[in-house]
């Protein structure tokens, strides 16, 4: 009797802990993917839009940065996770562009996109 109620109260505290770190993670990722780092803008030519990965498909980008003419340029990556937006982006390609975008640090895993900027705005400039 005594090894059957030690065996469920193992259970049961091996469920509740494993709900816990559960609850905890979670908060973890919605707490790096709400709150930014920073946020800014940056302007440049995009260079590369796509959607990638095997399981996880999210939308990534590449925009080169110049400072001025002759210099070599600076390669800004880039993900997006708004589908409306990407399709923006894709018009885009290959225009001189201004992205507004926040800096998620921490981000666990690369289903929410390969880099920590996440574009949230764009601009087309002529």
């Amino acid at each position: 009797m005594m090894q059957k109620i030690s065996s469920t109260r193992f259970k049961l505290t091996l469920v509740a802990v494993l709900a816990v770190v559960l609850l905890l993670f979670s908060a973890y990722v919605w707490i790096a993917l709400n709150f930014s780092f920073s946020d800014g803008e940056r302007a440049g030519y995009l260079q590369k839009f796509s959607k990638k990965g095997w399981v996880c498909k999210t939308w990534e980008g590449e925009m080169l940065l110049t400072s001025m003419p002759g210099a070599i340029p600076e390669k800004f990556q880039f993900s997006v996770r708004d589908d409306a937006l990407a399709r923006q982006l894709m018009a885009a390609t290959g225009q001189r562009v201004v992205l507004t975008y926040s800096q998620h640090r921490g981000v666990p895993t690369t289903c929410f996109g390969e880099t920590e900027y996440f574009i949230d705005n764009l601009k087309v400039t002529p």
